[in-house]
């Protein structure tokens, strides 16, 4: 058994999918099926994507429907940098056109922490551990 994050697009799975696999260094997409002419989706619109980000599986699709839902910062990535040099390069790159919830600073609970929401609404919490 396992339990793998569903991250739900309209359009944008593809561009997402690669975008995250081109921030992280050890990621890469594991599996990628379109969607056809007779299928519910837009064709060639992602009908389902597994990818990997560190040892995390992730799926991902392009609904054929838009909802009144979205990603919401109530539910995150955390990420555990190595140093703070990946931290500065994943906040640089997934903050650019995204939204800033906790600015990089130094928090009792890490020496460098912040939280951010991607230019795809994603959600993520990067945190450098204290001393």
């Amino acid at each position: 058994m396992a339990l793998t994050p569903f991250l739900m697009f309209t359009g944008q799975a593809e561009e997402a999918m690669r975008f995250y696999v081109s921030t992280f260094s050890d990621a890469e997409i594991l599996h990628l099926d379109r969607y056809g002419p007779n299928d519910p989706g837009r064709e060639g619109t992602i009908k389902g994507a597994t990818f990997r980000i560190a040892d995390q599986t992730l799926r991902c699709i392009d609904s054929p429907d838009v909802h009144v839902f979205g990603f919401t910062p109530a539910v995150s990535f955390f990420f555990d940098c190595q140093d703070e040099a990946t931290f500065k390069a994943l906040f640089d790159r997934l903050s650019d056109q995204g939204n800033v919830h906790m600015p990089p600073d130094r928090y009792p609970f890490a020496r460098r922490f912040a939280w951010i929401s991607d230019r795809y609404g994603v959600s993520w919490q990067l945190s450098v551990a204290p001393e």
